[in-house]
């Protein structure tokens, strides 16, 4: 039996000072897509494509390690995030998992806006067949919003950061 579940965010981001040089910042792709996640667990591929190992998290007494590809296409003022491939690390027993991410982040002329929809679709653990589909629907639901909530903390604080670094070497 297969489960699925998703999860969606959306990100409205006031940019004080430079907002008028995202767009040309949003073309760094591995700059912003580091600073987005977790640069100690990103690694380039070659040009718009990305290794990221997701924050391992346990359910229901099995931990979890997502591994994703991610691949990336930037325009003038906007990056969209899509994952090209996913598996599961430390659990070999599940052999149908799917991973779906669509994400953008939009330059405008008072700072970001973004939207991103996770999902996931995967077989039911025999380990967990006695767990009713639904709570374990919604636990996957609740975990994937926490990932989303953490991305978008992280945009909040992190990339601004990194934007503002940008535009003091980029002078």
């Amino acid at each position: 039996m297969s489960l699925a579940f998703q999860a969606k965010q959306k990100l409205d981001l006031s940019v004080r000072s430079n907002s008028e040089r995202l767009s040309e910042y949003l073309l760094e792709e591995e700059r912003v897509v580091g600073a987005m996640l977790d640069p100690n667990k990103l690694t380039p591929l070659g040009p718009s494509s990305f290794r990221y190992v997701v924050t391992s998290f346990n359910v229901f007494q099995l931990q979890v390690n997502p591994v994703v590809t991610i691949g990336v296409v930037s325009s003038e003022g906007k990056l969209s995030m899509h994952v090209t491939d996913s598996q599961l690390d430390g659990l070999g027993f599940i052999d149908d998992f799917d991973l779906k991410l669509k994400a953008t982040l939009e330059a405008t002329t008072q700072g970001l806006e973004g939207e991103a929809l996770l999902g996931v679709t995967v077989s039911q653990p025999s380990l967990l067949r006695l767990i009713p589909p639904k709570i374990l629907e919604s636990t996957g639901q609740s975990i994937l919003n926490g990932i989303l909530v953490g991305i978008k903390a992280r945009v909040g604080k992190q990339l601004i950061e990194d934007f503002n670094d940008w535009c003091r070497e980029n002078q």
